[in-house]
């Protein structure tokens, strides 16, 4: 039997350091060695301690938990998994907590200071597990274009794409779409429309993160929103969304369906309203995070006759979604993290003018062959 993975927890409330506790215990693979109500406890106790995974809250007093989380990545990195609050500041400090290297995260309820903590308990327990598996895994930092450099957004023209590229991600995804998307150009021919597996709340903060470190234009979507050239969609927490094909423009749709693979949003809902809606111009992508979501949703694509696309295992942090994929067969092509950028921008990102400049010459010189054709007088039999 394997060693009970070794977790210490670090929460500023006692009412939390004896409920996570509590909650972990009914896990016989998990085992809490110690709590710590600060960061600077925390700190003292990791070195005696040595445990595979923290759990940690971001509100505390004396060392706060960005503080903590900065010193642990730096002395000895460790798998971290963050409580966060549901408001603007929570989101904004859990984002950027992501970026300094924690695993995941999970919001508090509302009612955890009532002692209400069932509704998360074997979420809890599934990232702990999660996180204890990708120990050592670590993302690029994001690369983000100079200021001086990139179009003033809001000022482009609101162009038809010339592809409709889908992403569904989860577990890894803030940082990995940091550093793919802040690699794309403005001029970017394609729209590109995304399912983080991400709480209600948070995908607006995302979004707004994006566009700071990004020369795409990136929303949180809402419905109506039309499908543009340069432009990256979040999907909103608890949230679907679709596309659809209207006389006004190609826009995206936001519904309040029931969960699909245990998600709202789910990768596969997007991808076969992408797959449906626009078959051979629809590209899927599918990138790090746990279970299955996007797996047949993807294969629509590939059915329809887009383009398929799995991140490598080896770049993942979980490598569940793109293994999926893979094992089922509908994965055409498999490009790692550092790659993935580059590769869309030599396959989908030619020039809109020089792409319209090649349609042109060559129906100009259909149209001289087929004036050709119908003036040769046919030589006569002899």
């Amino acid at each position: 039997m394997s060693e009970p993975i070794r977790v210490l927890v670090v929460d500023d409330s006692a009412l939390m350091r004896k409920l996570i506790p509590a909650i972990l215990a009914r896990d016989p693979s998990i085992e809490v060695v110690g709590t710590a109500m600060d960061g600077a406890f925390a700190l003292k106790k990791i070195e005696e301690l040595k445990p595979d995974v923290v759990t940690l809250d971001l509100e505390m007093p004396r060392m706060d938990g960005m503080e903590t989380l900065r010193l642990i990545m730096r002395r000895a990195p460790l798998p971290v998994i963050l409580f966060s609050t549901h408001s603007k500041e929570g989101a904004y400090s859990t984002l950027k907590a992501l970026a300094l290297g924690a695993v995941d995260f999970i919001p508090k309820p509302v009612d955890a200071s009532t002692g209400r903590l069932e509704t998360i308990a074997d979420l809890l327990i599934d990232k702990i597990k999660l996180a204890n598996r990708v120990v050592g895994r670590r993302l690029p930092p994001a690369v983000v274009s100079d200021d001086s450099q990139r179009p003033k957004k809001g000022t482009r023209s609101a162009l038809p794409p010339s592809r409709v590229i889908a992403i569904g991600i989860s577990t890894g995804g803030p940082n990995a779409l940091q550093y793919v998307l802040s690699q794309i150009p403005a001029d970017f021919p394609s729209t590109i429309l995304i399912v983080q597996h991400m709480p209600e709340g948070f995908t607006e903060m995302f979004a707004r993160r994006l566009d700071e470190c990004c020369a795409l234009d990136v929303q949180e979507a809402r419905s109506g929103d039309l499908l543009v050239a340069g432009r990256a969609l979040i999907c909103p927490g608890n949230r679907h969304m679709m596309v659809r094909r209207m006389p006004r423009g190609d826009m995206a749709i936001l519904s309040d369906g029931v969960p699909v693979n245990g998600h709202r949003p789910s990768a596969d809902v997007l991808f076969h309203s992408v797959a449906q809606e626009f078959a051979l111009t629809a590209v899927g992508i599918i990138m790090t995070g746990m279970g299955e979501d996007g797996a047949e949703g993807i294969g629509a694509i590939k059915a329809a006759g887009g383009m398929t696309i799995a991140q490598s295992e080896d770049s993942c942090v979980v490598s569940g979604m793109p293994r999926a994929a893979i094992l089922k067969g509908y994965v055409a092509k498999i490009v790692s993290l550092d790659a993935l950028a580059g590769h869309l921008i030599s396959q989908y990102g030619a020039d809109r003018s020089s792409a319209d400049k090649s349609d042109k010459l060559e129906k100009s010189d259909k149209e001289k062959n087929e004036k050709s054709e119908r003036t040769t007088v046919p030589s006569q039999r002899t």
